[in-house]
């Protein structure tokens, strides 16, 4: 018979065990946080400010922003103190309540992210209808579908995995608070929350990730075929390019987590690609956005060219 008891509280991993090492990685990741915080509350700032922006595709784009940042902030502030403290408790709540939104904002992004393409498909494919297509009801319904299935998506992983009993050491093998990782802590059967992370988490990821590649690969076929204009294809594919590496970032090293088996991947490979996909690709998100979209970049300089103007007089 297990020794189950209850549990007030789990023990995460620090993300370097030798101490020498801990201030530099506070330093770097704190870095990379803030400039994760500045970049994308810019990029949100300005497509709310700049009237120009108020389209379908900068709608999207605002909201992955606003997303991103919320995606790092799960995580990241509970690492970075972790680093300069000896204490590596979080609390069962705790724990749950970061899993819930960790996958809340996951699928979020990738629903969204399948979104954009489908709003490059309509605006490159389909020009002349596409202010009636993407009409505002339709884009603000599709980006809340995609928040309110994700919360359920969300919801059903924290409360199963909530009910499960712990009866092994109660160390987390990873950093931050996941199902794989707390399953591994699980007495009896966990195969159910197993499944249900297999299944359903992979169906909302690889599904959303099809449909991107669907849409890229229409836009691609159409304008090879049917566009004889080398300026607009130019333009179209430059355009088609930035949400293709953000998309690439995000799937990279999501679908080696959770979409290979949890057998074939060792925590330790999991915990290196969970640094990638919860600090590095939102802090690379604004940087390709911005440096690889003209408008972006005018409405930026706009909006704080006539700041510092002002700041002046």
């Amino acid at each position: 018979i297990e020794n189950v008891t209850t549990v007030d509280e789990f023990l995460l991993l620090s993300l370097t065990s030798v101490q020498e090492l801990q201030p530099v990685f506070f330093v770097m990741f704190l870095i990379i946080y803030l400039i994760n915080l500045v970049g994308n509350g810019a990029i949100l700032m300005i497509v709310i400010l700049e009237p120009k922006l108020h389209s379908p595709m900068y709608f999207f784009l605002g909201n992955l922003s606003c997303l991103t940042i919320c995606y790092s902030s799960v995580t990241l502030p509970k690492v970075i103190m972790k680093l300069l403290s000896p204490c590596r408790a979080i609390s069962f709540l705790g724990c749950i309540t970061q899993l819930h939104f960790f996958h809340f904002l996951g699928s979020t992004e990738a629903i969204l992210l399948a979104l954009m393409a489908f709003d490059r498909f309509v605006a490159i494919c389909n020009p002349l209808r596409y202010t009636v297509i993407m009409n505002p009801q339709l884009y603000v319904l599709l980006a809340a579908g995609a928040w309110v299935i994700s919360f359920f998506n969300a919801l059903m992983h924290s409360v199963m995995t909530a009910c499960l009993d712990f009866c092994h050491s109660l160390k987390i093998n990873h950093f931050f608070c996941d199902v794989k990782p707390l399953l591994e802590l699980a007495c009896g059967n966990a195969e159910l929350n197993q499944w249900l992370l297999s299944v359903v988490t992979g169906s909302i990821s690889m599904g959303a990730f099809f449909l991107t590649l669907l849409s890229y690969f229409y836009i691609i076929g159409f304008l090879v075929l049917k566009n004889r204009s080398c300026r607009i294809l130019h333009k179209a594919l430059s355009t088609c390019a930035s949400h293709f590496m953000v998309v690439c970032l995000f799937y990279g090293p999501v679908g080696f987590t959770y979409i290979c088996s949890a057998s074939a991947t060792s925590m330790s490979e999991d915990r290196t690609v969970a640094v990638i996909y919860s600090a590095v690709t939102p802090v690379l998100n604004p940087l390709i956005y911005t440096l690889r979209n003209k408008e972006v970049m005018l409405a930026l300089k706009k909006i704080f060219g006539r700041k510092l103007f002002k700041d002046c007089h």
